[in-house]
C-alpha cells in the first residue's frame, strides 16, 4: 500500500480539498501535544494562529504541490514548523502519527472517500485534547528538581503515564490508536 506516497491522483476537487481542510482541523483538535503548545502559548500569544497556519500549510502542500507526497517530507515540514513557530520539540511520536493519518486522509480524499473524516466528525471528544491530558495527575510534590521531569511526562503518550497514580476520581482516557487503519 502507498501509505508513504500519497499517489499521483491529480489535484483534489473543491469538495475533496474542503473535506481535507476539515479533516486536518479535526485531527489537530485531537492532537494533545499541539493543543498543549497552543494553550500554554509556547509560541507566544499568537500560538493558536501559528497552529492554524501549520494546518493551512499542510492543506496547501497537499492541494498545490505536485505529488508524490512523501511521509518523510511531511514529517520534516511539521517538525520544522513546530520548532520554529511554537518553540517546541514534540518527542512523543505524535508528529509521525499525525503525518501518517493526514497522508491516509489525503489519499482517501483523492478517491472521494471521506469516511475517516466522517468518523472524526462523529466522534466529538469531551472538551479538548489538552484538558483531557491535564486530568492525569503527574506528581504533586513541590520538589523543584522534578519540574522539568513533569513537563517531559506531559509530552508522553497516555500509555506511558497511565494508570499509575490515578486516584480520587481521575479519569483515564484510552489512546486513540488504530483508527483509520482499514
Amino acid at each position: 500500500m502507498a501509505a508513504s506516497n500519497s499517489g499521483g491522483g491529480g489535484p483534489l476537487s473543491a469538495e475533496a480539498a474542503a473535506a481535507l481542510r476539515e479533516g486536518v482541523g479535526l485531527v489537530f483538535a485531537r492532537w494533545t501535544a499541539l493543543q498543549m503548545a497552543v494553550e500554554n502559548q509556547w509560541g507566544g500569544r499568537d500560538s493558536r494562529a501559528k497552529a492554524d497556519q501549520l494546518g493551512a500549510s499542510i492543506v496547501s502542500w497537499f492541494c498545490h504541490s505536485k505529488g508524490p507526497h512523501y511521509f518523510e517530507d511531511l514529517v520534516d515540514m511539521m517538525y520544522d514548523t513546530i520548532s520554529e513557530s511554537l518553540n517546541s520539540d514534540f518527542e512523543d511520536g505524535s508528529v509521525e502519527e499525525v503525518a501518517e493519518q493526514l497522508l491516509i486522509m489525503h489519499e482517501e480524499c483523492q478517491q472521494s472517500n471521506y469516511s475517516s473524516i466522517e468518523k472524526l466528525r462523529n466522534s466529538h471528544v469531551q472538551g479538548n485534547a489538552f484538558s483531557q491530558s491535564r486530568q492525569i495527575p503527574i506528581g504533586d510534590n513541590d520538589d523543584s528538581d522534578s519540574s522539568d521531569d513533569d513537563d517531559d511526562a506531559l509530552m508522553m503518550d497516555d500509555e506511558a503515564i497511565a494508570p499509575e497514580g490515578l486516584a480520587d476520581g481521575w479519569t483515564v482516557f484510552p489512546p486513540r490508536r488504530g483508527r483509520g487503519n482499514n
